[in-house]
């Protein structure tokens, strides 16, 4: 059974920055598309950032593009969202997601439990 463990969320006063990690429990080369889905109180689950298992190309949504930054260690089986110049619309809980096939993730297969982001001005 596939596993996907986030850690490294908290709260950080607006402009600091942190940065998600997301441990697979097995080869991450298993996934043609690993990425970040967020999901703000009261506002259904958006996406945030993907990145691909072929040429690592990846994408982000406007609202985060120029300041995260999605990347992945094959050799640790983990993908990671550094997070800069945070804000209060960034206060959410973030996902770590993933697809065998799929090459975006509109409705990935896999899911973790989710690290909590609680940025304050």
């Amino acid at each position: 059974q596939v596993q996907l463990v986030e850690s490294g969320g908290g709260v950080v006063q607006a402009v600091d920055l942190l940065r998600l990690s997301c441990a697979c429990s097995e080869t991450i080369f298993g996934f043609n598309v690993m990425g970040w889905v967020r999901q703000a109180p009261g506002k259904e689950r958006e996406f945030v950032a993907r990145i691909s298992r072929s040429d690592e190309s990846t994408n982000y949504a406007d609202s985060v593009k120029g300041r995260f930054t999605i990347s992945r260690d094959n050799a640790k089986n983990t993908v990671y969202l550094q997070m800069n110049r945070l804000n209060v619309k960034d206060t959410a809980v973030y996902y770590c997601a993933a697809d065998r096939f799929a090459r975006i993730l509109g409705q990935p297969t896999y899911w973790g439990q989710g690290t909590q982001v609680t940025v304050s001005s």
